[in-house]
């Protein structure tokens, strides 16, 4: 946990002690960098407030060099701040006040997410396109595309209904989970962020107003 108010940081490290995980606490943008590196935690709870690092480039540079998940928990409330936030690599936002209870769910959810169990093992394969379930690895005419748990699960989740259009609203209820507070933008920013890691543009189709739709089956990229 990232955080340099104290007694947030006591109140939020007493509830995840509470709820069964190891807390790490820093108080400072380069404290969190280096225990991010030396101790590769399961989740980062992050400011932005931080004393000597802006929290957005922050959370840009944890996501450069780790892909553990990352949930921040800020007094920013503006739909641009959870934005820039999701953009630069956040698995949740979380505004101040918070309930320290929905915090547990919320990071519960992600790992869950983030930590499928071993029963998984179906693979969807939509021509070019090869999605492991169980393993969690994606590939593009035999290349592998690396991607961050939300991208995953999002690509995951269209990839089960092929030619069929995915809601936006049901999508975020599939990979964020019911308790996120975002709106529907949140889909849009992610599914940018998929479509240019997979490289094929025309893969996910958009349904405007709707949600959208992957093809059955793809070409190559086109130039």
């Amino acid at each position: 946990m990232i955080e340099d108010d104290e007694a947030i940081s006591a109140l939020v490290g007493g509830y995840l002690e509470q709820a069964g995980f190891d807390v790490i606490r820093e108080s400072t943008g380069h404290g969190g960098l280096v225990a991010v590196e030396r101790r590769q935690p399961r989740f980062v709870v992050l400011d932005l407030g931080l004393p000597d690092f802006d929290g957005f480039e922050l959370c840009r540079q944890l996501r450069g060099s780790a892909d553990v998940p990352i949930l921040i928990l800020t007094a920013r409330d503006e739909e641009a701040d959870r934005i820039i936030g999701l953009e630069l690599g956040a698995d949740d936002y979380l505004t101040k006040p918070f309930s320290p209870r929905e915090l547990v769910a919320r990071i519960r959810a992600v790992l869950r997410r983030a930590e499928p169990g071993p029963s998984e093992a179906e693979v969807i394969e939509l021509g070019e396109l090869r999605v492991d379930l169980r393993s969690r690895n994606v590939t593009i005419a035999g290349s592998t595309v690396i991607l961050r748990t939300l991208e995953f699960e999002l690509l995951a989740e269209l990839a089960r209904h092929p030619g069929h259009v995915v809601t936006r609203d049901r999508l975020l209820d599939r990979v964020w989970g019911t308790s996120f507070a975002g709106g529907t933008r949140t889909v849009d920013v992610h599914i940018a962020q998929l479509r240019k890691k997979l490289g094929r543009p025309a893969l996910i189709q958009t349904v405007r107003g709707v949600g959208y739709r992957i093809l059955e089956a793809q070409a190559g990229p086109t130039s």
